[in-house]
């Protein structure tokens, strides 16, 4: 198939690409660029690009697709608390455009990366199936549940949505984000022989590594309509729900001599829920993740120490909201993140 990956210069992209090529498939990649110089080691292999932002394709650049993987977003909590307008501007309006355009270009199926994080506020401890209600409680999960309403809309004979719930990733990518949990702690331990917990550490928090996210979106674009067609999956697996007090366990088996110290500063997180995976196993069987917790946290340890990573690069150049901040700084970047 001739396929499209939308953010393909970022954190999941850049590994996506890799993985959908290899598979044999024609991957072409649309991005606007924003990530482009936070890079960890050498520059990753990169498909043809369509420099364009999410907000101004056309239908035009998507004749000639058989199918999107729709990955393009603000990614990242604190951003999207701090423009929540431009949030909703990029990560709904424009994703919801992109997908009735790709719809009027004669694209067959478009996979959607949504998020675990719907289930927000889950108030129970029981894992948590597609069927769950959604609980939302950042503006980013907010839009994702938006977009998947919509694409439940535009869905017919033609025109295949498929909503995939990523847990939360984790592992190495040359397009470094630290700012997600795993990857935030396991910096941490390399750097400072500490892992710190400001939360009291009992919310949970599904995992999955962005190398198994670049699988099930394979799967998911090779599977037979039925199977897929207008669904919502959650992707990772059941052994890898975990409280964030154990991840941090995790971090200190994957980096010897660091140790683990809860502050509990910041209380109780109200983002908390253990997730299902039941239903792209069943449904998706040629999707079957391999990484564990304990796995992606000794590769990240062994590529920071490899790639030289340090506290400074880590803080301006590999976490979403300084980055973009930095941008803006040297006047590159307009407040609605686009380029000047």
């Amino acid at each position: 198939m001739r396929v499209l990956i939308t953010g393909s210069e970022g954190y999941l992209g850049t590994v996506m690409a890799e993985v959908v090529a290899g598979a044999g498939h024609d991957v072409v990649g649309l991005d606007s660029g924003l990530f482009i110089g936070a890079t960890l080691g050498p520059e990753p292999t990169r498909p043809p690009l369509v420099r364009q932002d999410l907000r101004d394709v056309t239908v035009d650049d998507l004749a000639g697709f058989d199918a999107v993987c729709h990955l393009a977003a603000l990614s990242n909590d604190p951003l999207g608390s701090l423009a929540p307008e431009v949030t909703f501007d990029i990560n709904h309006a424009a994703s919801t455009r992109l997908a009735r355009l790709a719809r009027d270009a004669g694209v067959r199926r478009f996979l959607y990366a949504s998020t675990c994080s719907v289930y927000g506020a889950s108030g129970t401890e029981e894992p948590l199936d597609e069927t769950a209600p959604l609980a939302p409680v950042t503006p980013y999960a907010e839009s994702k549940v938006r977009v998947e309403a919509d694409l439940h809309d535009l869905a017919d004979d033609d025109f295949e949505p498929v909503s995939l719930r990523n847990a939360t990733a984790f592992g190495f990518s040359p397009r470094l984000r630290a700012d997600i949990v795993l990857n935030d702690l396991v910096a941490s331990a390399v750097l400072d022989g500490e892992i710190v917990v400001k939360s009291d550490g009992t919310p949970w928090r599904p995992l999955v590594h962005a190398r198994d996210i670049a699988e099930a979106f394979l799967a998911c674009l090779e599977a037979p309509r039925q199977a897929v067609h207008d669904q919502a999956f959650n992707v990772g697996m059941d052994s890898e729900n975990r409280r964030v007090a154990e991840i941090a366990e995790v971090v200190a088996e994957a980096v010897p001599g660091s140790t683990v110290r809860i502050t509990g500063e910041f209380g109780g997180d109200p983002r908390s829920y253990r997730v299902d995976f039941g239903r792209i196993a069943t449904a998706v069987p040629a999707f079957k993740p391999t990484w564990t917790t304990l796995e992606g946290a000794r590769e990240l340890a062994t590529a920071y120490r490899r790639y030289g990573l340090t506290r400074s690069m880590l803080r301006e150049r590999f976490t979403r909201l300084a980055w973009l901040k930095h941008l803006q700084h040297q006047g590159r970047l307009a407040e609605d993140m686009r380029w000047r």
